[in-house]
């Protein structure tokens, strides 16, 4: 089922704290700041707003980034599979 989220508290899903679900390849939940225009968007299998479990398996190409930079912060290291 599909939750509808405001556009202000989506934006803020970004750059929220990681959840121990997300990966690099991965989030708990939908991160991208406009899901909209998502091509993968409510798609069965893939999408965190169709997938019982809330997982978004398509997450946004800048997510890679974001979620280096939310691991170091959390842990003060580089994810394990940076420099590879």
């Amino acid at each position: 089922m599909i939750k509808h989220v405001a556009k202000k508290d989506q934006k803020l899903a970004f750059h929220a704290l990681l959840n121990p679900l997300d990966s690099e390849n991965q989030t708990h939940g939908c991160r991208h700041t406009n899901p909209g225009v998502c091509a993968k968007h409510s798609l069965p299998g893939v999408c965190a707003f169709i997938r019982k479990d809330n997982i978004c398996l398509s997450p946004p190409q800048s997510w890679k980034k974001q979620y280096e930079k939310l691991f170091f912060q959390r842990f003060g290291k580089q994810t394990q599979n940076r420099g590879a």
